[in-house]
């Protein structure tokens, strides 16, 4: 009965979703992706080559993955198949890989779209592999995670990965004039609204649609929100950030390499980013710990207090009060000097260690708790270095099979200097693209 209903065009008066409606409906139409479906764009020129391949879309939510892969197969004539990692099952797989077969029988392509293909567990992403050699399916995966890391090697050896970029400022106002066009109005949003509003998406077109649909229904007649009426009626969009996934060790890593390049700006912006998107403050703790030793080290050895004391401020005050204090750690270790010495040092010591094996240290130095071991020379000639000149011996302690090694090269001091010649820089840097 669905079927005859769908026949007779009655699904198309059904209520629908504004993102659903906006959908392209030619690749051209796409905005936001002009390096892939551009005049110049790869798939383009895939399309233009006559040839398409399986392929891997990887990109934010929101982006035009399941859009372009259906549009893809209309462009290839290829039956568009949709199926989800979250709800699929060997037994559905199975099936669409024997219908698959017999479109072919038939001279009929098969597109078979993949959602959240990285759900789907290594046995499942093998069981792709056939299929796609002899050309039965032309797979098209869709991730939001780093394939490199969720999808099988010979999986991603059998397919192109292309990336899709979260909407900027300028593609989002595509969306939203396209939406005012539909529509037949423009949204009730004086101009810093708008703007906010095209903050709010955070880079995903559906989630802008979406907001712009929730605005219209809010308004009365001659309505117009300004910015913080908008944010009232909304309310606020969480961020993209997934604290075990990509989202998650992409701000650690800035929050990181904005402390090692010592720029106390950025790194408070990255903190204050997995703050608000809800870090575990324990796991920001432990990692200013680690910067504290891994870059700083001796340069100061106050930062690894410093970077501790945080942790205990945040564990006696909790939140938000406690957050100040990790700010003021990671505002100290961006300005602190820096100094890997110790972190290279100890790299090069455990390798020296594991190469070596169990070398058996100088006897000159091991004790002699017994007459056996004294007869065999241990002890025999240690010099005590608090009684030698300037409590140095100079003896050499390396085991002699491994020979004298050189690990640790002491730092230089007179930081100082260095650390204003830095601050004096992000000072310029700032006003040049216009800052105060």
């Amino acid at each position: 009965m669905a079927n005859l209903f769908e026949a007779a065009g009655l699904e198309r008066s059904a209520p629908r979703p504004l993102a659903d409606r906006l959908r392209p409906a030619r690749l051209a139409d796409v905005v936001g992706q002009d390096h892939l479906v551009g005049e110049s764009g790869a798939l383009t020129r895939m399309l233009n080559s006559g040839s398409l391949g399986s392929m891997i879309f990887w990109g934010p939510p929101g982006t035009g993955k399941t859009t372009v892969a259906r549009l893809l197969a209309g462009e290839t004539d290829l039956h568009f198949e949709q199926i989800s990692a979250v709800f699929t099952g060997v037994a559905d797989l199975k099936k669409a890989f024997d219908q698959a077969r017999a479109r072919r029988q038939i001279g009929k392509g098969t597109l078979l779209f993949v959602d959240e293909i990285h759900r789907f567990n290594r046995a499942q992403q093998d069981s792709f592999l056939p299929v796609m050699e002899d050309g039965t399916v032309t797979l098209v995966g869709a991730t939001t995670e780093n394939p490199s890391f969720e999808l099988n090697a010979a999986l991603l050896s059998r397919a192109r990965v292309l990336v899709f970029h979260s909407h900027d400022a300028h593609s989002i106002g595509q969306l939203l004039e396209r939406a005012e066009a539909t529509e037949g109005k423009t949204l009730p949003l004086d101009e810093e609204a708008r703007e906010v509003l095209v903050r709010m998406a955070d880079g995903d077109g559906r989630a802008s649609l979406t907001l712009a649909e929730e605005v219209w229904r809010a308004a009365r007649e001659g309505e117009v929100f300004d910015a913080k009426a908008l944010q009232e009626i909304v309310q606020r969009r969480a961020p993209i950030y997934d604290k075990g996934q990509d989202g998650h060790y992409n701000l650690i890593s800035a929050l990181h390499k904005s402390v090692r390049g010592s720029d106390p700006d950025a790194a408070l912006y990255y903190l204050a980013r997995m703050f608000d998107a809800g870090e575990d403050p324990l796991y920001l703790g432990r990692r200013l710990v680690r910067m504290a030793v891994e870059d700083i080290g001796l340069a100061d050895p106050q930062a690894l207090v410093i970077a501790n004391a945080a942790k205990d401020a945040y564990d006696y005050l909790g939140s938000p009060e406690g957050e100040l204090a990790f700010a003021q750690a990671c505002v100290y270790l961006a300005t602190a000097p820096k100094s890997n010495a110790v972190y290279t040092a100890f790299k090069a010591a455990t390798q020296a260690a594991k190469q070596g094996g169990s070398l058996v240290p100088p006897k000159v130095i091991l004790n002699a708790p017994t007459k056996l071991m004294k007869g065999e020379g241990y002890g025999s000639g240690y010099r005590y270095d608090h009684d030698e000149p300037d409590a140095f011996s100079g003896q050499d302690y390396f085991p002699e099979a491994l020979g004298r090694q050189s690990f640790y090269e002491p730092v230089e001091r007179g930081f100082e200097r260095e650390i204003r010649k830095r601050m004096e820089y992000w000072a310029k840097l700032r006003k040049e693209r216009g800052g105060e």
